[in-house]
């Protein structure tokens, strides 16, 4: 009584002052011990006794597994064996507990000899036992042939093939399993119950779970909290967080694992908040936490970018010494990673005393989602270092970093180590493969990647649209959009959005139309990737009522779809609206971005606001800390040269804390074209041609400055300068798309069939445009036919 009652001290008393001790006594001793930890003490009374019975070792053996000790069950079981004392069916199915703790299979075959050996194979409980050895140690056929082989099975015994079906998983077939035992009439039980839960889970099938949820109510389990908590876990696991908050609010009682369920999966869900809340809410219940909690809560830090939430729950973790668990301590770093906070993230990790590839594979994560690639390939090295393996997961972090720092050759090292590792065919590994080919340019490769997947994912298609989009080749993209179309898959967001990116670059509307109604029919709508994605390609297109307007409907609107918004207006030429929409995205607190600056600088080139263009590039610094990138310093360029301060412009080039590129020189050599400044004309070309000699726009626009100033001499050099170098200047192309036909035009082009009526309809509205009083202004830089007539007259200048 004392011992049930877990008063062990007042039953220590009663054994010490017993006249005579039987077995029992000394047996309920052992076990009092074991249950409370005492191993030490459990073993001190076992060596005293007397008198050992089964019961005596199978008390120790079993104190030894509860306790998390595995290896010991097997060395009593062996001095058992050398004693002359005899095992039964406890002592068996504890021993097999052992092994299947530590999945050691070798071992649980030699146990199952001896079970043989004895005649105890047809026992009911030590074959129960052995189908649960078979199954945890990854040996399902075993499992079941045991199983198939049992003349007598009980609850226990489905319940061990049913689970080991889900462990290793077999998820129909554990189901199957299920409609069999019902079949044979035998009682369902919590254990069925969780597992067949869990198959849903696995299988995403809500409708199922929901039947099943029906069954175990049927069965009056209803308000049972194991079976509960495994149903609302299928409701999270399941993406319907609405059943599973409705179940978790009716239950009578709320264990750690129920709370653990529902807040793992509101994190799962995406809904980080709300996980928080229901944390706060289980430590007011005084429930407790474990490291399935901590793990959930900071994920739930991790979706929301919480990174004070999650510096406060980390002490708590410290606190409650759990942060020594190595499955919290990989949360730690998952989230400070996604927090942004790499310092933090390295010092958990640095401390670590143990880790496994789960902390590999944070670190490198972190490092490579924040845009450290070299850092990235660092830890890839080291990991190699102290002798872990790389996963899939490993190898998809450091191919991103590859793909992001376009270093193909150390992609391709990797490749081949991927290759020797077995992991070729994986299809994680293989889109990841695709990705970094054609984020490096390397589309053949990246194409015969995809067509040697045996199984195409959805990933494996975005990553091969997202290559050709990234490279400009938007044709090639949407061509591969059809074809995922065809082999039957449903495109989701990511998808969307990309093919959505090459309709704004083709400027081709129809499609991008028609793909936004497949959006709408999807119910995407509301999500802000797309949503940003279709107010960019509406604008792009030419048709900024329609991406007004989507902004507008947008419920959530991030610091993208302002972007898109105010970079549209700018584009068009629109300053003051693009202005008004940036003083706006301001007064709703949305934080602006160097993408944004971009935008408003150049809506105050188009409409010549120097005093304003001015104050917001300071304002990026100073009020929102944002050092001026290169794309900033060629849009003050531009501002101040247009307003005839070619020299002050000049003068920021000279100053500015980075090194200029071909594009901010391009710039000056624009301005200088309008205002006629010859000689910074001069400078800023010879710098464009310093880095690039071919660069012909450098050639031309010196040329047309030259001919501004009536420097006919200077021309001609330019000219000859071009030929020499076998430059020519780039044609002009432009497309458009006329019932679902995109029609492409050069100049000068007469491969279109229907050319004459082009020219024709042309030169009409040349005509009237001279009617109207507008005078060209016309490029001075000769075309390839005054090209070779010029150097035909040079040539005969010269034999005569």
């Amino acid at each position: 009584m004392y011992i049930k009652c877990s008063i062990l001290d007042f039953a220590c008393k009663v054994f010490d002052q017993m006249p005579q001790r039987d077995t029992v006594s000394w047996n309920a001793m052992i076990s009092g011990y074991a249950g409370c930890g005492s191993m030490d003490l459990a073993q001190s009374i076992f060596e005293s006794m007397p008198v050992r019975d089964a019961i005596s070792w199978n008390s120790l053996i079993s104190g030894y597994l509860q306790n998390g000790n595995y290896s010991k069950p097997i060395d009593l079981f062996l001095q058992m064996g050398q004693m002359g004392m005899k095992p039964d069916r406890t002592t068996f199915a504890v021993v097999l507990k052992s092994c299947s703790a530590l999945e050691d299979i070798g071992l649980g075959i030699q146990i199952h000899g001896v079970i043989v050996r004895m005649g105890f194979d047809h026992d009911v409980v030590t074959g129960s036992a052995l189908v649960d050895m078979y199954a945890k140690c990854k040996s399902l056929r075993e499992s079941n042939r045991v199983f198939h082989e049992m003349p007598e099975r009980n609850w226990v015994s489905w319940s061990a093939i049913i689970a080991g079906c889900v462990q290793n998983n077999q998820l129909l077939d554990s189901l199957e399993l299920f409609k069999e035992m019902q079949r044979e009439g035998i009682g369902v039980n919590q254990s069925t119950y969780a597992s067949i839960f869990r198959s849903c889970a696995g299988l995403s099938s809500l409708r199922l779970g929901s039947q099943m949820h029906c069954h175990a109510l049927k069965n009056n389990f209803g308000f049972d909290v194991i079976v509960g908590t495994a149903t609302l876990d299928m409701y999270a696991k399941c993406d319907s967080l609405r059943d599973a908050l409705r179940l978790f609010n009716v239950l009578p009682e709320h264990n750690l694992q129920s709370w653990n369920a529902i807040i793992v999966g509101h994190a799962r869900n995406g809904q980080g908040f709300e996980a928080l809340q229901l944390f706060r809410l289980m430590q007011r219940s005084g429930v407790g936490m474990d490291e399935i909690s901590l793990s959930g809560v900071f994920s739930a830090c991790a979706v929301i970018q919480g990174h004070l939430e999650g510096l406060q729950i980390h002490g708590l973790a410290i606190k409650s010494s759990f942060s020594l668990n190595i499955c919290v301590a990989n949360a730690i770093l998952d989230m400070y990673g996604k927090c942004r906070a790499l310092v933090e993230a390295r010092n958990v990790f640095d401390s670590m005393d143990r880790r496994d590839a789960v902390s590999w594979n944070a670190i490198i994560a972190a490092y490579e989602q924040n845009g450290h690639e070299q850092e990235t390939f660092s830890l890839f090295f080291f990991m190699l270092q102290s002798g872990m393996e790389p996963d899939e997961f490993t190898y998809g972090s450091v191919l991103k970093a590859c793909g992001g720092w376009q270093a193909l050759n150390s992609g391709m090292e990797i490749h081949d180590r991927i290759i020797k590792s077995g992991l070729g065919l994986d299809l994680f590994v293989g889109s990841a493969l695709i990705d970094m080919y054609g984020k490096c340019g390397m589309m053949e490769e990246a194409e015969k990647l995809h067509e040697r997947i045996g199984k195409q994912t959805m990933a494996s298609w975005n990553a091969i649209i997202s290559g050709f989009s990234s490279q400009k080749q938007s044709e090639d993209a949407q061509k591969y959009f059809s074809r995922m179309l065809d082999n039957g898959l449903t495109p989701d967001n990511f998808t969307y959005a990309t093919v959505l990116d090459t309709c704004a670059n083709m400027a081709t509307i129809g499609l991008g139309k028609q793909i936004h109604a497949q959006i709408i029919k999807n119910e995407l709508q509301s999500d802000v990737y797309i949503s940003s994605t279709l107010v960019d390609m509406y604008s792009k297109c030419g048709n900024m009522q329609d991406s007004r307007l989507m902004f507008e409907k947008m419920h959530i609107r991030d610091f993208v779809s302002w972007n898109a918004m105010i970079s549209g207006y700018a584009q068009h030429g629109l300053g003051e609206e693009a202005i008004t929409v940036f003083e706006k995205m301001k007064l709703e607190n949305v934080k602006p971005n160097n993408a944004t600056f971009v935008a408003v600088l150049r809506a105050c080139g188009y409409m010549g606001l120097f005093e304003e263009g001015s104050r917001y590039f300071h304002s990026m610094l100073h009020d929102y800390g944002l050092d001026p990138q290169l794309e900033h310093y060629s849009c003050m360029v531009d501002i101040i040269g247009r307003s005839g301060r070619v020299n002050e412009a000049l003068k920021l080039i000279n100053e500015m804390p980075l090194e200029a590129d071909a594009v901010i020189w391009r710039t000056l050599l624009s301005v200088c074209k309008i205002h006629g400044n010859v000689q910074i004309a001069e400078l800023a070309a010879s710098s464009i041609l310093q880095l690039n000699p071919q660069d012909s726009a450098a050639y031309v626009l010196l040329s047309n400055v030259y001919a501004e100033a009536g420097m006919w001499s200077e021309v001609s050099k330019m000219r000859k300068m071009m030929r020499q170098n076998g430059l020519k200047k780039e044609p002009g192309c432009s497309w458009i798309e006329v019932k679902s036909e995109v029609h492409t035009f050069l100049v000068g082009d007469k491969y279109h069939p229907e050319h004459v009526e082009i020219y024709e309809r042309l030169n009409e509205l040349i005509e009237e445009m001279k009617w109207a009083g507008y005078v060209p202004d016309r490029d001075h830089s000769l075309n390839d036919e005054e090209d070779e007539q010029e150097e035909q007259q040079e040539q005969l200048e010269f034999v005569l």
